[in-house]
């Protein structure tokens, strides 16, 4: 039985015991938690419970021997190394590249935080604050010490943390503001994955879209959030009728198949700037990806043609 102490007050279970289990791959930590293997406080709990200092929490005994660090090819460490923005004793800034899960498991063999592991093999209490989609892009932040992440995740908590986001949305949006406050609930839908829908039971959740460019059938948006829901941009952004291009969970199929046309290959959702403080303020902007300026570029044109 572990006491949860101070120091990881309010933290995610599956955090804590990825550092509590040094050297366990983050399937594992799934898979125990999943399996009802671990209980907080004598009871199951899910990968996403925050903890109180003084919860009790049942781990079933690991050694290193029970996994093995994922094996990562050099292309993608360099890849990575390459999207690193900033780092100093307290933090590191990626710019996330689209595809790459930012965890472990569910079939992967390992995400992002494993692969910075494996780049800074001293860094034992390096963490992600944050999460982004596999298909997203752009900043993801990740702290190097407990203290670190304990001062940015309630930062997170009390919404003093600025994520902003570009999206391009089907169809045109009003030239002013347009705010979403539909709540949100996750369900699983008819393959067992989680999806995101517009509930009363819902927690809250909250996104501004602004108008960034207009074309005839779509809008490039700037993105705000002053929640940070699972799928929460995704989600309200179909819930207005405006859904995301390229997504193919919550998105419009036909809309889609005409972008793919002009060269869109993954999801149009890219965290674009990211802004906190801690001991100073910080500020970062991760340019667009080039596979998805191409895109733009080429509804200008069909803009101009038309």
């Amino acid at each position: 039985m572990q006491e949860v102490g101070a120091e990881h007050a309010e933290r995610r279970l599956d955090n804590f015991l990825t550092t509590l289990l040094e050297g366990a791959p983050r399937a594992y930590v799934y898979r125990i938690i999943r399996s009802g293997e671990v209980r907080v406080n004598g009871r199951r709990a899910t990968p996403g419970l925050r903890l109180n200092a003084g919860d009790q929490v049942r781990i079933p005994p690991f050694t290193a021997v029970t996994g093995e660090a994922p094996r990562v090819a050099r292309q993608v460490l360099e890849r990575v190394e390459r999207q690193i923005l900033f780092e100093d004793s307290r933090i590191i800034v990626l710019n996330k590249p689209a595809g790459i899960a930012v965890h472990g498991g569910s079939g992967l063999d390992y995400g992002l935080i494993e692969v910075l592991r494996l780049l800074r093999p001293d860094d034992g209490k390096l963490d992600l604050v944050h999460r982004l989609d596999r298909e997203t892009s752009g900043c993801l932040l990740f702290a190097r010490d407990l203290l670190s992440l304990r001062q940015l995740n309630q930062q997170l908590r009390e919404g003093h943390m600025d994520k902003a986001y570009v999206a391009l949305l089907a169809g045109q949006l009003p030239s002013r503001p347009v705010e979403c406050r539909a709540p949100l609930a996750l369900v699983p839908d008819q393959h067992g994955e989680k999806r995101a829908v517009v509930s009363a039971d819902g927690m809250a959740a909250h996104t501004t879209f602004r108008v960034r460019t207009a074309y005839p059938a779509a809008t490039l948006a700037a993105v705000t959030l002053d929640t940070g829901r699972t799928h929460q941009i995704r989600a309200h952004a179909a819930h207005l009728g405006h859904p995301v291009a390229g997504d193919p969970r919550y998105g419009d199929p036909a809309f889609n198949k005409g972008l793919r046309a002009l060269g869109l290959k993954r999801l149009f959702l890219h965290a674009e700037r990211l802004r906190f403080t801690l001991d100073r303020a910080y500020e970062f902007a991760a340019p667009l990806p080039a596979e998805l300026d191409t895109v733009l570029q080429a509804l200008g044109s069909a803009r101009h043609e038309a």
